[in-house]
């Protein structure tokens, strides 16, 4: 649905719980017309995609037309996660922005190489994120998503790990 004024649903993997905080203030600051949901892991982050544990009900938990990715998460990283992602035919064109506060050359090449959408380095002041925020819901209305897909079908927590 292009240049329509949609809610889209949001995944956001982030482990720090202050970075989830100040995303999520953020967010409201920027009146963003999403839904906004946070996991703290990798693994947390698949089995939502997955619909997987407590994650298996997709009216509390709609699978995302976008997922925020941050690179250093315990258990299983970003780059793990995204691999994962774009391994998985039914959620392969989930749209992925890395949100991440490495700025290494190495990572950008690494997460762009599996296929990432984009690269952002997480913005350190509260304005500069609120701005992330609203040019993220900007250009998000303005784009043709694919149809939704539900990943469960397809891989798992138990194939992430494997």
């Amino acid at each position: 649905m292009p240049l329509t004024k949609r809610k889209i649903n949001i995944l956001l993997a982030e482990d720090n719980a202050d970075d989830v905080f100040f995303f999520r203030d953020a967010f409201k600051k920027a009146g963003g017309t999403g839904v906004l949901h946070a996991v703290s892991d990798g693994l947390e982050a698949v089995a939502y995609l997955s619909a997987e544990g407590d994650y298996n009900n997709r009216v509390s938990y709609p699978f995302p037309d976008v997922l925020l990715l941050d690179l250093n998460m315990p258990q299983m990283n970003g780059f793990e996660v995204l691999d994962w992602v774009r391994q998985n035919p039914k959620c392969g064109r989930l749209i992925v922005h890395v949100l991440t506060s490495s700025s290494r050359e190495a990572d950008i090449q690494r997460a762009y190489d599996l296929r990432a959408n984009s690269y952002v380095v997480k913005p350190i002041q509260v304005e500069q994120l609120v701005a992330f925020v609203s040019t993220l819901h900007e250009w998000h209305q303005f784009l043709a998503l694919p149809t939704s897909e539900d990943c469960a079908a397809i891989g798992s927590l138990a194939d992430a790990l494997a």
